[in-house]
């Protein structure tokens, strides 16, 4: 629970950011909101752990979080875009590196919620969210280059 609240938090840093860097409201924005909306649904699944009967909602849970950062990786994908036609090059070159590391989070959160279903091995679950965890370290790495004079990036970067 604490790290989806965690997650989200780091989300909204990352919206905040923009506006140092003058991209309020586009793709990075967008890819931040997502990021917070996966954190929600992480926290909420988290919550759900507690009761015995909440297997379906933690399974919803972690799918559509794992929809978030598939659609956040596509925004992503049209901050690169905007980039290019601002001609900030160095910038759409952190950018693009935030794409890989989103893109495996979501494919391992999606997995983890598949194991679920099928009742895999808690070994399995849990090698799954190790996964997505350890994407998720490197997404934060990427987040913290985007401006590094600035100290909400940083703080995106540490939740």
């Amino acid at each position: 629970m604490d790290s989806g609240k965690a997650l989200a938090r780091s989300g909204e840093l990352l919206i905040d950011v923009t506006s140092s860097l003058d991209l309020y409201g586009g793709g990075l924005s967008a890819a931040g909101a997502n990021i917070r909306n996966c954190g929600d649904c992480l926290a909420q699944a988290g919550a759900s752990c507690r009761m015995k009967t909440a297997t379906e909602l933690v399974i919803d849970e972690l799918r559509e979080g794992a929809d978030c950062l598939r659609e956040g990786y596509g925004k992503l994908n049209r901050s690169v875009e905007e980039c290019q036609v601002d001609e900030d090059y160095v910038l759409m070159e952190k950018i693009t590196n935030m794409i890989s590391p989103m893109k495996a989070s979501s494919i391992f959160l999606e997995d983890a919620g598949a194991a679920i279903l099928t009742k895999e091995s808690v070994d399995v679950i849990g090698q799954y969210l190790i996964s997505c965890g350890e994407a998720l370290l490197s997404l934060s790495t990427t987040i913290g280059v985007l401006d590094e004079t600035n100290k909400d990036c940083t703080t995106s970067a540490q939740r």
